[in-house]
């Protein structure tokens, strides 16, 4: 019965490493960390890539890491832009701030579109196992906004 005991364990050891392994990837997985490609929202074709990262406060911010648009010149720059981003390059721009966990996604951050210069509210959340991210852009209420879902690199 002592083999038994000792052989019993170890599985249930083995299973129990199992599930927190498991459960760690899903929370990672449906984490924004990470690498997305946007897609513009006039051709539905691939327009950049863009890296969301988390500092040591569980805030995310997101930049502009690479442009997938063969039509855009390179180097190209934020000129409708009305903050300090103003005439700066967009490829290495931080278009996502100060968004913060809220519940199953991530809220009460900004968003520049640099396409028109402009400032909205953000809210996000990830889908299909982290490997979609819905961003929404919005003023004022989440109403009035836009969604875009971005698809995570691999």
């Amino acid at each position: 019965m002592t083999q038994f005991s000792g052989r019993a364990l170890r599985n249930a050891t083995l299973a129990g490493v199992l599930f927190a392994s498991a459960a760690a990837a899903f929370a990672q997985s449906s984490s924004p960390v990470g690498m997305w490609q946007t897609v513009d929202d006039h051709t539905h074709q691939p327009k950049a890539i863009v890296q969301i990262t988390q500092d040591e406060n569980g805030t995310l911010t997101g930049k502009v890491i690479k442009g997938l648009n063969p039509n855009e010149p390179p180097g190209r720059r934020c000129t409708a832009c009305t903050d300090a981003r103003k005439d700066q390059p967009i490829i290495g721009m931080t278009i996502i701030d100060d968004m913060k966990k809220d519940g199953d996604g991530w809220d009460g951050g900004q968003i520049l579109d640099p396409d028109n210069g402009k400032v909205y509210r953000c809210k996000m959340h990830t889908e299909d196992g982290g490997q979609k991210l819905v961003v929404r852009g919005y003023i004022g209420i989440s109403l009035l906004g836009r969604s875009q879902t971005w698809i995570r690199e691999q």
